[in-house]
């Protein structure tokens, strides 16, 4: 299988993936997520599913070009250059990461956990495959996946935040979890694996954190092999319209505050809510994701959408 090119001045090393496989791990390849999810095809062979945790109204995040000729996109509600984002949002995450497992047990009062068992449970790993845990930040769904793949498999947890992805390294060894665990610092919307590398990726709230997500959902699409699944748990659109006010008010004053006194930093947290307000909703995520090759598409809504 062929390589994809990896970015002048990133660092590449060779990581076994099982079954005489092998990836490019690139180091510091830019920064910010990037991903979608659905499941990959092509006409030579089968399509791959796609299972989605989709968000709430607008299109899929892609920059446009501006009256002056830049191209934009969305930083929270903030409109800002394309370029800027993922370093920004890569700022955030080097703030968060020291309490960033705090705050989600705080946040979600503990359903977090619960979401992600459910996603993994929908992913149906099997002993010996091979996963891609994208923008996997702590290692929540790792940890959750290496048992399921055994020691025949292998799950790639991949993260373009240094500060998140050494976390998550330093909670799996912790738990004894290591040998079909290995880390790749990348950038989702330019994945150093061959293709049809992989029989599930799964990103974890990460989505909404891309630049242009149709590039990253391409690049999914990419290293899935025939028949694979693409998994995305992500916030969501709310479908109980009375619950509309009560979680605004979350969104916007109790998240910001939590954050201000568990992390000292309201502002990413506020980042946090805004970016979900920014986010597609369900039907605008599948769309996408047919329009990449998937096929198979639909989605679970959790809490009443909230995820």
């Amino acid at each position: 299988m062929r390589h994809r090119r990896v970015p002048p001045g990133a660092a590449v090393r060779t990581l076994p993936i099982g079954r005489g496989g092998a990836i490019r791990h690139g180091l510091a390849i830019h920064r910010g997520f990037t991903i979608r999810l659905a499941a990959a095809g092509g006409r030579d062979r089968p399509r791959p599913r796609a299972a989605a945790w989709a968000c709430r109204a607008g299109r899929p995040e892609r920059p446009v070009v501006n009256g002056g000729g830049r191209e934009t996109t969305h930083f929270g509600f903030e409109e800002v250059p394309a370029g800027e984002k993922q370093a920004r949002v890569g700022a955030v995450f080097e703030s968060v990461a020291g309490r960033y497992d705090l705050m989600n047990d705080l946040m979600s009062f503990g359903l977090h956990r619960v979401w992600k068992r459910f996603t993994t449970h929908v992913a149906r790993v099997r002993p010996g495959a091979r996963v891609l845990d994208l923008a996997g930040g702590t290692g929540d769904l790792a940890a959750r996946l290496a048992p399921r793949v055994g020691g025949g498999g292998s799950v790639v947890l991949a993260d373009v935040n240094r500060s998140m992805l050494e976390r998550g390294r330093a909670r799996l060894i912790d738990r004894g979890i290591a040998g079909n665990v290995h880390h790749a610092r990348c950038d989702a919307e330019r994945l150093p694996f061959p293709d049809r590398s992989f029989d599930r990726v799964l990103i974890g709230f990460g989505l909404r954190n891309v630049t242009d997500q149709d590039r990253a959902l391409a690049e999914t699409y990419r290293v899935l092999r025939p028949a694979g699944m693409a998994l995305v748990l992500e916030f969501s659109h709310l479908t109980v319209p009375a619950l509309e006010r009560a979680y605004d008010l979350y969104s916007f004053s109790v998240l910001p505050g939590l954050g201000r006194i568990v992390a000292g930093d309201a502002a990413s947290y506020r980042y946090l809510a805004e970016s979900i307000r920014r986010h597609p909703d369900q039907e605008a995520l599948l769309a996408a994701m047919r329009a990449a090759g998937f096929e198979r598409c639909g989605y679970h809504n959790l809490a009443g959408g909230i995820v």
